[in-house]
């Protein structure tokens, strides 16, 4: 038997093990795709997140833009760019990274002369991603809720205190603050000063909120109450603790 009342964790295992493939996909690939691609293939960019600005050569990425403006930059100065001119894969990478990243210049690295696909704070994040996913293939069990589930890759040992006091929701927003605080200081310190941050400082404050989005999605994914025939007593607990249910009512 499992740790959480179950026969077995290969379920879970399966879930961690594709969240962390489908990141290291990702990872690999932006650093793969650049390299590969002939060089100045990607010249210096400059544009928006959560859009497509390098699609073809009309796109809005390599429209004149006023370099003083902060975002878009006079993409003609260094050399217009369409992903959809590429072959199949780094199209695909290269727009994966068009839609989710600003893909500015000054906070990206280049390989082989080209710029990758996303800046380096979401390499940082895909690597965090990537670790996530297998830290919960190789920990992570199914406890019925997802916060439960995230919680299950420490040691029971550890948690017997949290879930004799139910601290277990404040265990796991700190998971949350001390993930994502540090990334957020950086990445609004940056939009409100004239702060700016360094590479190394983007990919160490990118790494914990990716390794959170690993654990939170392999833990969405893994959380099935079925498993336990919809009886929450079932689930093992640290510390020998046990969900139940609570009834209500009113006196007359």
């Amino acid at each position: 038997m499992e740790r959480n009342g179950l026969e077995s964790r290969s379920r879970d295992s399966k879930v961690g093990n594709w969240v962390g493939g489908i990141a290291t996909f990702f990872l690999v690939s932006f650093f793969l795709v650049p390299f590969y691609l002939p060089a100045g293939t990607v010249p210096e960019l400059s544009g928006r997140a959560n859009s497509f600005d390098y699609a073809n050569e009309n796109s809005w990425g390599n429209i004149q833009h006023d370099e003083s403006k902060g975002v878009g930059h006079n993409q003609s100065e260094y050399g217009t760019f369409a992903w959809s001119d590429l072959d199949f894969y780094a199209g695909f990478v290269y727009a994966f990274g068009d839609l989710n990243c600003h893909n500015k210049h000054e906070r990206s690295w280049f390989i082989n002369d080209n710029q990758m696909p996303v800046c380096v704070r979401d390499i940082g994040i895909f690597l965090g991603f990537a670790v996530g996913g297998f830290v919960f293939s190789r920990r992570g069990v199914n406890r019925w809720t997802i916060r439960d589930s995230m919680l299950s890759i420490f040691p029971d040992e550890w948690l017997t205190e949290i879930y004799r006091k139910n601290h277990r929701t404040r265990a796991t927003l700190g998971m949350v603050v001390l993930a994502a605080v540090p990334m957020a200081i950086d990445g609004f310190t940056q939009m409100f000063t004239s702060y700016e941050s360094t590479a190394i400082m983007r990919l160490i404050t990118g790494t914990p909120f990716g390794i959170l989005v690993g654990l939170y999605l392999s833990a969405a994914f893994a959380a099935k109450p079925k498993k336990f025939d919809i009886d929450a007593s079932r689930v093992i607990l640290p510390g020998g603790s046990r969900f139940s249910l609570t009834n209500t009512s009113e006196e007359e």
